[in-house]
């Protein structure tokens, strides 16, 4: 008798399912890509087919095709809710209609461009907050988004690409979802479908490819989305095995991470952003963002917009998931040195502007030197990392 083989994206549609049902809570399924028009969204819809014909009650709740002809080929079948109508600042925009999703309460709702704003009057901020929310309300949601929008990549994507992206998600969402999925394209084939115009309309084709789209960035950038989900899949692994997989190399569960910021905006940023990236890759049990007030840096002393930037750096750090500290000492060298001995740090983050050479900074007197010489005289097992802004 002949040996059939079945769609793999049968495969996938009856492990999303099997998920759907084995769990109270809403499932949390991503897809994850390079950059756009990779098909996130024509995966998004074929995986709500196949859920479909396996006789679940899915629902497009917003999708964003973009004019894209296979993609609006694939609006057929499976119901979409219409879009909610909002008015701000006169005119008329769309949103994602979320009291009618959890109203009508579907098994699974698709849900595009994850880390989009909500006009302002919505019930979140943020898309990805009404996808949370569904979640917790027992309904299971499959979205996309790309790798750029990662928080803690944003410096890195920066670097990379020059732009600076705006609408950013908490790494907690990947880390949180039950499946991430790379959707996976090479650098070739992306370009040969912007110049197709299967991407942007022909107007946008030479900049996207002169800037955004050029080989080496879509290069890096894919690298950083095979990296991401890799670390996932075998943070996964492990958890599921009760521990570190064999293939995997050591981890010290056991690290404690300690990230000193100042009220330096970019800088503090760029730490947090850093020390989160560094937790997940040691598997690092804590990890603590710790600023110092000195009596140069009261209230009353330093201005409107450096308190608001402080507090949402701290507040960064909270969803990315660090533990603020706050202490005030005018010894800033022995407020760290005493806070990273109460907590056991054996990891210290710190900030070094790339203005100067770093063997200046670092050898005559100043915070970072005399940090340097007091960790090397009274903390010989507490390593120090330097991040450059």
């Amino acid at each position: 008798m002949a040996k059939t083989t079945q769609d793999p994206r049968d495969l996938s549609a009856e492990r999303f399912l099997r998920l759907v049902q084995g769990k109270r809570r809403g499932t949390l399924k991503v897809y994850l890509g390079l950059a756009a028009g990779v098909g996130k969204t024509y995966r998004m819809l074929q995986e709500a087919h196949d859920l479909h014909q396996h006789g679940v009650d899915v629902l497009l709740g917003y999708i964003e095709t973009h004019q894209r002809a296979g993609t609006v080929a694939q609006l057929h079948d499976v119901p979409l809710l219409p879009r909610k109508q909002l008015f701000y600042k006169g005119k008329a925009l769309e949103e994602m209609d979320l009291e009618a999703i959890v109203q009508r309460r579907p098994q699974v709702v698709v849900v595009d461009e994850l880390a989009h704003t909500n006009v302002p009057g919505s019930r979140h901020e943020k898309r990805w907050q009404d996808v949370e929310y569904m979640v917790q309300q027992g309904i299971s949601v499959i979205t996309a988004v790309n790798v750029q929008h990662l928080e803690s990549l944003h410096d890195q994507v920066l670097h990379i690409t020059g732009t600076d992206v705006t609408e950013r998600i908490p790494d907690r969402l990947l880390k949180h979802a039950d499946e991430v999925v790379n959707v996976d394209l090479t650098v070739g084939e992306l370009r040969t479908r912007l110049e197709e115009g299967l991407i942007y309309h022909a107007a946008k084709v030479p900049t996207a490819l002169n800037g955004f789209f050029r080989a080496e960035n879509l290069l890096q950038l894919r690298r950083l989305a095979v990296r991401e989900v890799a670390q996932l899949l075998g943070q996964q692994v492990a958890t599921d095995a009760g521990g570190a997989p064999a293939v995997a190399a050591p981890r010290r569960t056991d690290d404690r991470l300690l990230a000193c910021i100042n009220s330096n905006e970019r800088a503090a940023r760029e730490i947090i952003r850093k020390t989160s990236r560094l937790a997940d890759q040691l598997g690092a049990a804590v990890w603590y963002v710790l600023y110092v007030q000195t009596a140069r840096e009261t209230a009353d002393r330093i201005g409107l917009a450096t308190q608001r930037h402080l507090l949402k750096n701290l507040q960064l750090a909270t969803e990315l998931g660090a533990q603020i500290l706050r202490v005030k000492n005018n010894d800033v060298v022995d407020a760290i040195r005493q806070v990273a001995q109460e907590k056991n740090a054996t990891l210290l983050i710190c900030g070094i502007t790339g203005e100067k050479g770093l063997w200046e900074q670092v050898s005559r007197r100043s915070v970072t030197h005399d940090l340097l010489r007091a960790v090397a005289r009274t903390s010989p097992t507490l390593d120090v990392y330097l991040v450059t802004y």
